[in-house]
């Protein structure tokens, strides 16, 4: 009679250990005070941290999406990592959380150690980012379910916030303002869509966005973030994560409502920070900077109208605040200090902003209104 063994059936038990191994290094990286044991154990520990009258903890769960399948094209691994904390992380941060420690899965055909170093590698430096400790995870092998080479990415993430401090939108009220913070491009929505017209239009992943722009009669002007680059590494441009940048807003600035702009876009997520029903949200696109050319391609391969674009994806904006109409000047200022950006002195005299990578830039798009019976929570002109 054939012997069998848990190998043999397409799981190696081997390839897992290596993987542990290889993961631990990379976890080591977040660890914070609160963190007591590193990866291996049943269960990760956190000690809540000392200060809290009343803690409470915020916790929230999200996959990478279909995102990953563009990492599968590309064989490209080690970034999308950090889109699975920041799909978590920006959502609790809403609430005024601090994120705490962040807990992975990894549903795989195949166990390649190495391929699983790369995702906790993103992983790690998307909890570095976060101010997060990689405590846990899992990795599950199933060969019967993912094809070779292929997984889907999901996570978990907890935080903790003063129960008097949390972020309700209780206080919105007419009159408020909405800021927005720019995105990194599209973060990891929409993706479903974006694959389908890739393909439908026959565009290569290693096009230049200039050259690509270019064909389709795209204004060419992001010089900045686009300098060489294709469209296979736009569209892998990670989730921008911005648990530090709110931490830091809500020490100096009363907050009184925030909105991660994932799946739904503006339309379904802005008005999430509203509680009453007798408010909406009037928005202007005119406040916001022109979308940068990746959404412009998107609109344009599948012929959509703009209603639809900003159902769908953030259209450049990947966290809106709201704020007291006295407190906007505070909000821009914290936020652009943040970034501790550099000036430049232009001939007129006057200074300008040298805009880096790292440039956090906030632009004024709304404001509160009273809203009649029968009308939409939120209003794009």
């Amino acid at each position: 009679m054939e012997k069998w063994t848990y190998e043999k059936s397409g799981v190696s038990v081997e390839a897992g250990y290596d993987a542990v191994r290889r993961m631990k290094a990379h976890a080591a990286r977040t660890k914070t005070p609160g963190m007591l044991e590193g990866l291996g154990s049943f269960g990760g520990l956190f000690e809540l941290p000392e200060g809290y009258k009343k803690p409470i903890l915020v916790s929230g769960t999200d996959s990478v999406g279909s995102k990953v399948m563009i990492a599968f094209e590309l064989n490209k691994h080690d970034t999308i990592g950090i889109d699975c904390v920041a799909m978590c992380v920006n959502d609790i941060i809403c609430m005024g959380a601090k994120p705490l420690y962040f807990l992975d899965y990894i549903g795989i055909g195949g166990l390649d150690p190495h391929l699983a170093e790369q995702l906790v590698k993103g992983v790690s430096e998307g909890c570095v980012q976060s101010g997060c400790a990689l405590i846990g995870g899992e990795t599950c092998e199933m060969p019967d379910i993912y094809k070779p080479g292929e997984y889907d990415l999901v996570g978990f993430a907890v935080g903790v916030a003063e129960k008097d401090n949390l972020i309700t939108g209780q206080d919105i009220k007419e009159g408020d303002a909405i800021i927005g913070i720019a995105s990194s491009g599209l973060h990891s929505n929409g993706y479903t869509l974006v694959r389908k017209l890739r393909e439908a239009s026959g565009t290569p992943y290693d096009i230049k966005m200039g050259e690509l722009c270019k064909t389709l009669g795209i204004e060419w002007c992001s010089a900045l973030n686009y300098t060489g680059r294709t469209l296979g590494e736009e569209l892998l441009t990670p989730t921008k994560i911005y648990a530090k940048l709110i931490a830091e807003l809500t020490e100096k600035v009363n907050i009184k409502g925030i909105a991660n702009i994932t799946g739904g876009g503006w339309v379904e997520n802005i008005p999430r920070m509203l509680v009453a029903d007798d408010l909406k949200i009037r928005m202007d696109r005119g406040g916001a900077p022109p979308p940068n050319e990746i959404f412009s391609i998107v609109q344009k391969w599948g012929n959509i109208d703009d209603y639809e674009m900003y159902k769908t994806f953030n259209m450049g904006i990947g966290m809106c605040i709201c704020v007291a109409e006295e407190d906007v000047g505070a909000a821009h200022l914290a936020i652009h200090n943040y970034s501790g950006h550099e000036f430049e002195t232009l001939d007129t005299g006057e200074r300008s902003v040298i805009w880096t990578e790292e440039t956090e830039l906030s632009y004024d798009l709304g404001r509160i209104e009273k809203r009649k019976e029968g009308e939409d929570n939120i209003v794009i002109v």
